[in-house]
């Protein structure tokens, strides 16, 4: 699990400098108007929710690992 979290915090620290030398208007008109903080929430819900899918499916297949 540790090597799982390790392996997706380098890849979203290398996927943001990649994007971040990049101009986008459609970016700099919502950062503007305030909505990139809906979309930033929007996709950081959605990673939750996958994240906490993931560590409660390795909890439920670690129990019946056990129980056989």
């Amino acid at each position: 699990m540790k090597k799982i979290l390790a392996l997706l915090t380098l890849t979203l620290l290398f996927t943001t400098n990649l994007f971040a030398q990049q101009e986008v208007e459609m970016a700099d008109k919502m950062r503007q108007d305030g909505k990139i903080w809906v979309v930033v929430a929007v996709i950081a819900v959605v990673f939750a929710g996958i994240i906490g899918y993931l560590v409660l499916l390795d909890r439920k297949i670690s129990k019946i690992e056990k129980g056989l």
